[in-house]
């Protein structure tokens, strides 16, 4: 079980996304999305600080994009998980469009065709793949469509092996409480990301983890940085750019953040996330950047998740 899966299994990507009879707007109209008081507590969407911001709400079985049409990929995703109904799965699906909506305002096949960007799921395939048999099918087909993933670099490292697993860790330790979680989860969509076949491309993912702890709510955020790890970075993003390569990224570093940073660096409110944090970070200095306040992980026992 992996988060932001990497599909090293997907079909040939000169193939179509899919056959347009199989998910049409029909098909889709009975997803009910993300439940916003799955834990027992009110934990909302997150939704731009910026009201005047548009975004659009698409909802999916036991998850919710919210999809940013200025750039084509989602501005953060939210997904139930119930650790308890949990099903495992082998279905090979392919990536499609969701038809609810334009295809000018989604990136498809189009910005992964031919290069080495590999199509990463924001919510992970595997995590709203609970319930009835037919419902846990529903969830997992769900996760394939284009408005759920986001660009990151096909190279492994430990760093984004560690990303992959943090979700895993985090449940099993929450399972003491309650096997419930809530993970909202998308990139760090910056103005002057790097543009690639008309598509800026995010440096940076994030996700904050909620859950019940001793009956109360509690979160922990992290975020994963790929940003190239380059003397002269801009110069190397603006050169990939000139002659229409994907930028060169770097290697995948991993960072337990406070909440509050997330927020910072997204534009997102995150509800009453930044206030039940479980990270204590370094006291907050004049002029020091959020950044040098992060934790690098090296393992999960580098993790803070539970009060002292």
């Amino acid at each position: 079980m992996r988060y932001l899966e990497t599909m090293t299994t997907s079909p040939d990507p000169a193939q179509p996304a899919a056959s347009a009879s199989t998910f049409t707007a029909g098909s889709l109209a009975n997803r009910a999305g993300y439940d916003p008081m799955f834990l027992g507590r009110s934990v909302p969407l997150p939704r731009p600080a910026d009201s005047s911001l548009a975004t659009v709400q698409l909802l999916y079985t036991h998850f919710t994009v919210v999809l940013r049409p200025d750039r084509k990929l989602a501005a953060a995703t939210t997904v139930a998980i119930d650790g308890a109904r949990l099903r495992a799965s082998d279905r090979d699906s392919e990536w499609r469009l969701d038809p609810r909506v334009p295809v000018g305002i989604q990136a498809g096949n189009e910005l992964y065709l031919h290069n080495s960007l590999d199509r990463g799921h924001l919510v992970r395939r595997l995590d709203p793949v609970w319930g009835e048999p037919a419902e846990a099918d529903q969830a997992d087909e769900d996760t394939f469509h284009y408005t759920n993933a986001a660009p990151q670099a096909d190279v492994f490292n430990q760093g984004i092996k560690l990303w992959l697993g943090l979700e895993n860790f985090l449940l099993d330790h929450a399972a003491q409480f309650d096997r419930r979680l809530v993970v909202h989860s998308g990139p760090v969509l910056l103005d002057d990301d790097p543009v690639y076949r008309g598509v800026k491309i995010p440096l940076r993912f994030w996700k904050v983890a909620a859950f019940i702890d001793d009956g109360e709510l509690a979160a922990t955020a992290y975020v994963l940085d790929q940003s190239p790890d380059l003397t002269d970075a801009e110069a190397a993003l603006a050169a990939a750019e000139a002659v229409g390569e994907p930028p060169p990224l770097g290697a995948f570093r991993t960072f337990q953040a406070p909440v509050r940073d997330i927020a910072q660096i997204t534009g997102l409110d995150l509800g009453p996330l930044p206030a039940v944090d479980r990270f204590r970070p370094v006291a907050v200095v004049a002029g020091v950047p959020s950044e040098e306040r992060w934790t690098p992980l090296g393992s999960f026992h580098d993790i803070t998740w539970q009060n002292d």
